[in-house]
C-alpha cells in the first residue's frame, strides 16, 4: 500500500508530521507492506536564499508582524516539535530556496534513499541552521546518506530532477493540494496537515481494510483455446 507525502524541506510542520506519521507507522500491524513515497511541493518558489538573513528576520519581514509576535509563533511550533523529539533552532535557521534541495531529494528517491534524504535535510535545516540552498552542504548530506558524491555534484551542476519537481507539483494541483505536509493513502484517504499519531493510524487502519493487493501473476481459468502454434484443441 503506497502512501504519497507532500512536503517542502522549509516547512516545520513537514518535519513534524514525518514524526507524527512514523509514530503511527510503527504501530501498524502491515508496517513492512507500506511504501512511502516522498513528493516535492515548494512553498515559496521565488524565494531568494541569504544567508546572512535568519528565518526570524525574514518572517517578520515577510509577514509584517513583530519580533514579539513571531517570536511567539516559532515558540509553538517549537513546543511541537519537542514532543515528538526534536529541537527546531527556528530563529537561527537559514533563509533559503528549497528547489535545489528538492532536486536531490529526488536524486535519492531514483535510489530508494527518499525517507533518509528528507530526514537528513530537514534536520540539517531546522535544528544545525545549514543552508540547504548552498551546494556544498548538499553534497556533505547527499554523501552521508549513500549517494557517490560525483554523481550529487554532476546533478546539482545542472537542471537534472527539475522535471520531477514541478511534476510533483502539478500533480498536488490536480488533486487540489493547498498546504503541507498532505498525505495520501493508498490514493483514496488524505490527511492535511501535522495531526496526531492517532489520525494517522485510524486512516491507515481504513485504507488496509479496503487494500487489494496487485498480484504479481494471473489467475488464469482455462477453456477451449488455440495455442499461439496454431494448435487448436
Amino acid at each position: 500500500m503506497r502512501v504519497k507525502i507532500w512536503s517542502d524541506v522549509r516547512c516545520p510542520f513537514c518535519y513534524i508530521g514525518k514524526k507524527k506519521f512514523e509514530a503511527a507507522l510503527a504501530k501498524f500491524p502491515q508496517e513492512d507492506q507500506v511504501e512511502i513515497e516522498w513528493k516535492s511541493y515548494q512553498l515559496d518558489p521565488n524565494l531568494k536564499t541569504d544567508p546572512n538573513l535568519s528565518t526570524l528576520e525574514y518572517f517578520v519581514k515577510a509577514k509584517g508582524v513583530s519580533e514579539a509576535q513571531a517570536r511567539e509563533m516559532f515558540s509553538g511550533a517549537t513546543n511541537m516539535a519537542a514532543e515528538v523529539g526534536l529541537k527546531f533552532n527556528l530563529e537561527t535557521s537559514v533563509t533559503a530556496n528549497s528547489f535545489m534541495a528538492h532536486r536531490l531529494i529526488q536524486l535519492a528517491k531514483s535510489k530508494g534513499l527518499g525517507n533518509e534524504i528528507e530526514e537528513a535535510l530537514f534536520k540539517a535545516h531546522f535544528e544545525e541552521a545549514k543552508n540547504i540552498d548552498d551546494s556544498e552542504v548538499l553534497q556533505k548530506i547527499g554523501t552521508l546518506i549513500g549517494i557517490k558524491t560525483e554523481e550529487v555534484k554532476n546533478t546539482l551542476q545542472s537542471d537534472a530532477f527539475a522535471y520531477e519537481v514541478k511534476q510533483d507539483e502539478m500533480e498536488a494541483r490536480n488533486i487540489g493540494v493547498r498546504g503541507v505536509p498532505f498525505f495520501v493513502i493508498d490514493d483514496k484517504y488524505a490527511i492535511s496537515g501535522a495531526q496526531p499519531a492517532e489520525a494517522f493510524l485510524q486512516t491507515l487502519e481504513k485504507a488496509w481494510k479496503e487494500f487489494k493487493p496487485k498480484k504479481s501473476q494471473l489467475e488464469v481459468s482455462d477453456g477451449d483455446s488455440c495455442a499461439t502454434d496454431g494448435n487448436c484443441d
